[in-house]
């Protein structure tokens, strides 16, 4: 990758008619966990996230709590939804909020632009909406009048809009997916894109008139910009779309677009990848590179949702089991792109059996025998071909899939090279192997080995697990080679690299021991 452009992604922006839930955490984990990885690969990167803040839905929550719109938006955003990605350990390098001026002003540029060039247009709009998903409906999206999503009755509206020629743009779509199937992935959202697109698309009102708590429309006043073209253009808008290229945005917008991922959940993909690109050719601005919905989180086999009392808190959870397994279990335990359902007894078990036997008491035990047998002193370096090869397989496997957003495949690799390590020590015997003198250099070889996997290991899960990865690194007396994330991914398999005679610390426990479960 060319050091003029960064590595771009962005999570949906979120809905601040409430707090976050696991569901949202999930995505903005996943995000976290790509462009730390992607950090540790040496590229320059870009993380956007943040809120999504007008339209209906959170015009009515403001009112029902009896507080206006933006009084409303800034006490979630600083009361709930920074802290909550503060306290995951989210590394984003930017926050939008779709109040802000820099947003506002940038949306009706870039209305202003499209009607220039002839896209946009007066007409009338009758037809079913559903708050919930701000999304007028179409019949097949519909169950006995009802939202499939929210499983609340639409209402329907009579409104003269202004629309955007979005059917003007299909052959476009249709001619850019057959070409560049990795624009949308994974396979089975880009399907279900062409069959829409196949289907025939309709032009999209983007105003609305009944209401005012949105950007207003520039040439129109009495009438603010649809919400979700308002929001869609967050990913462009935070890094300077419109603005002149020989001023800070300009230079911002030319290194940082197009973004190579946009993030999103799967009941979001037809805005992202039939009406985001449409909107972008019309301004003849280039489409981002990938746009990948995940599945859904499910609880009892509902959709994780605040409106369905689905919605777990994201500290229900980490309160429990803490934040790096929060961080570990969903991307592990769930294909992403598929839905999966979250149990409370299967993050349990894999806390118990993945994290605090097979990574953590490594960790401890290897630790506490240099410790014992070498006075806390790292040996002598110490080759060992067996465990050098799998080392290195393991990261080619975690950097392939987890750069084509196979987090599950990727943390699997590291975990089998960890299980790799374990089988070593057991059959090793270190413990064995001290009780004679004679043993001294095997004994010494065989530690050092283990603790050099340790810091191999470290690094690999550092983008997953930040928090626990430094507490080794700083356990392993690595500190010497620099802090863990700089540390790069195609080098970190390179052998010997942790030097004789370091100090290490035994410290805290990695992964400590669950707490009973409070009694009913």
């Amino acid at each position: 990758m060319s050091a003029e452009k960064s590595f771009y992604l962005t999570t949906p922006i979120y809905y601040v008619n409430d707090a976050p839930h696991i569901g949202h955490a999930y995505t903005t984990v996943a995000g976290d966990v790509l462009t730390r990885w992607h950090r540790q690969r040496g590229e320059s990167v870009w993380f956007l996230t943040g809120t999504d803040e007008h339209g209906e839905k959170v015009m009515n929550t403001a009112a029902s709590n009896n507080v206006k719109p933006q009084d409303w938006c800034d006490r979630l955003v600083e009361e709930a939804w920074k802290p909550n990605w503060s306290a995951l350990n989210i590394a984003n390098d930017d926050f939008i909020r779709t109040t802000e001026k820099r947003h506002e002003e940038r949306v009706q540029r870039f209305m202003t632009l499209l009607k220039d060039n002839g896209y946009i247009y007066a007409g009338k709009f009758e037809g079913p909406y559903c708050i919930g998903c701000e999304e007028f409906k179409l019949p097949g999206d519909l169950d006995e009048g009802k939202c499939k999503i929210h499983g609340k009755p639409v209402e329907m509206l009579s409104e003269d809009n202004w629309f955007f020629k979005l059917s003007a743009f299909v052959p476009q779509l249709l001619e850019y997916y057959k070409n560049n199937p990795e624009a949308c992935e994974p396979a089975s959202a880009r399907n279900e894109v062409i069959a829409f697109l196949e289907s025939g698309v309709r032009d999209l009102s983007i105003s609305r008139s009944t209401f005012d708590w949105g950007i207003p429309v520039p040439w129109d006043t009495d009438q603010v910009v649809y919400v979700w073209f308002d929001a869609l253009l967050n990913y462009a808008t935070a890094v300077g779309l419109g603005d002149d290229p020989n001023s800070e945005g300009g230079k911002k917008f030319a290194k940082t677009w197009p973004a190579d991922v946009h993030l999103v959940g799967k009941d979001i993909l037809r805005f992202h990848a039939v009406i985001w690109p449409a909107m972008l050719m019309a301004a003849n601005v280039a489409i981002p590179k990938k746009v990948f919905a995940h599945g859904w989180l499910l609880v009892g086999g509902e959709k994780m949702s605040k409106s369905k009392l689905t919605g777990i808190a994201p500290s229900d959870i980490t309160d429990h089991f803490g934040v790096d397994a929060f961080r570990y279990y969903f991307l592990r335990s769930i294909p992403f792109g598929t839905d999966g359902s979250f149990s409370w007894e299967d993050m349990v078990a894999r806390y118990t059996s993945e994290l605090a036997n097979d990574f953590g008491n490594l960790a401890s035990r290897s630790i506490a025998m240099i410790e014992k047998y070498c006075e806390g002193k790292i040996p002598q370096p110490a080759a060992e071909p067996k465990l050098a090869e799998a080392a290195q397989k393991a990261c080619e496997i975690a950097d392939e899939r987890i750069c084509a957003l196979d987090f599950q495949g990727g943390i699997l690799a590291i975990l089998d090279f960890c299980k790799v390590v374990n089988g070593y020590v057991t059959d090793q015997a270190p413990w064995v192997l001290a009780k004679d003198t004679a043993n001294k250099v095997e004994l010494e070889k065989v530690l050092y080995t283990t603790v050099e996997s340790l810091r191999i290991l470290a690094v690999l899960f550092h983008p997953v697990m930040p928090e626990t990865s430094e507490k080794l690194w700083d356990a392993l007396g690595a500190k010497i080679l620099g802090p863990i994330g700089d540390q790069k991914i195609s080098e970190v398999a390179t052998w010997g690299q942790l030097p004789a005679g370091v100090q290490v610390s035994r410290g805290e426990v990695l992964f400590p021991r669950l707490p009973e479960p409070e009694s009913a």
